[in-house]
């Protein structure tokens, strides 16, 4: 029996467990810490685009990570037309598979961006439950992501989901197995991202392990904290990963990604694929 969610999956990434290095844009018009100059952003975007993908990796991801404090849902003309500006650039530069994410929880501005720019995916903090975040309570909208892709003629974007998404606490403790099945069978994730408490750190391997023996057939992505230390020993287990944290010289996000650092957690995730599977 084929699987619907790797075929979707490996569609996009041929195949591969993908590394997809971000794209943390500066702040965007109407951020407080906007420059005023929205080539500084695109100058920096396409910079670090360029280092992770002569780095090694096999996607990007464009997020406006230092629009903080972030909406709780960005609907701001000027935040959603500047990122596509520079996701427009972004895609100029490099024929990976791109993605969108717009925080905190911004589905409609990071699918409608995703349109516009021929993205393949975005990524969905909360699709489904409901989070106390340091932007208050959100709650998902699952119902309005499936009706919204297909309005803009979008069901083929992916749609990546946090499972106990980083900086939050579900409103409602239930098993981690049952979130995963329900954000995949009912909420239509594609595949699922598990991150740890914050950006710096990872997920536990047990965690990882207990969301990949609930659902064997998903793609299940780790979502942060990832450097080289961690890329062989998750290799084993996850399904691709998610690597801005350990792309900047000393953990610094406000620093440029370093291709160097890009392209030796590349060398290490894909040795990582090559040993012997977990069990």
């Amino acid at each position: 029996m084929s699987n619907p969610y790797l075929a979707r999956f490996n569609g996009v990434f041929d195949g591969k467990a993908p590394v997809i290095g971000m794209v943390h844009m500066l702040a965007l018009p109407g951020a407080p810490g906007y420059s005023g100059n929205l080539n500084d952003v695109i100058d920096r975007a396409v910079q670090d685009a360029t280092s992770q993908a002569e780095g090694g990796v096999d996607a990007l991801l464009v997020e406006n990570f230092h629009d903080y404090p972030f909406y709780p849902t960005t609907v701001e003309p000027e935040t959603v037309a500047a990122a596509a500006v520079v996701a427009r650039e972004v895609s100029r530069v490099t024929a990976l598979p791109l993605g969108i994410n717009i925080l905190r929880n911004s589905w409609k501005a990071s699918l409608g961006i995703a349109a516009a720019v021929n993205a393949q995916f975005i990524r969905l903090n909360i699709l489904t439950d409901a989070a106390v975040t340091d932007q208050g309570i959100i709650n998902s909208e699952a119902h309005l992501v499936a009706r919204y892709k297909k309005h803009i003629g979008g069901e083929h974007i992916l749609t990546l989901a946090d499972l106990l998404t980083k900086h939050a606490r579900p409103i409602v403790d239930r098993p981690v197995g049952v979130i995963a099945e329900d954000m995949l069978n009912r909420g239509g994730a594609d595949a699922i991202i598990l991150a740890g408490d914050n950006t710096a750190m990872p997920p536990s391997l047990d965690r990882l392990r207990l969301v990949k023996d609930a659902m064997p057939d998903a793609p299940v992505i780790l979502g942060s904290g990832m450097t080289a230390e961690h890329a062989a020993t998750y290799a084993e287990v996850a399904d691709g990963a998610v690597f801005g944290y350990g792309s900047k010289p000393g953990h610094d996000m406000d620093l440029p990604v370093s291709g160097e650092l890009a392209r030796e957690f590349v060398n290490l995730w894909r040795s990582g694929r090559k040993a012997p599977q977990a069990v």
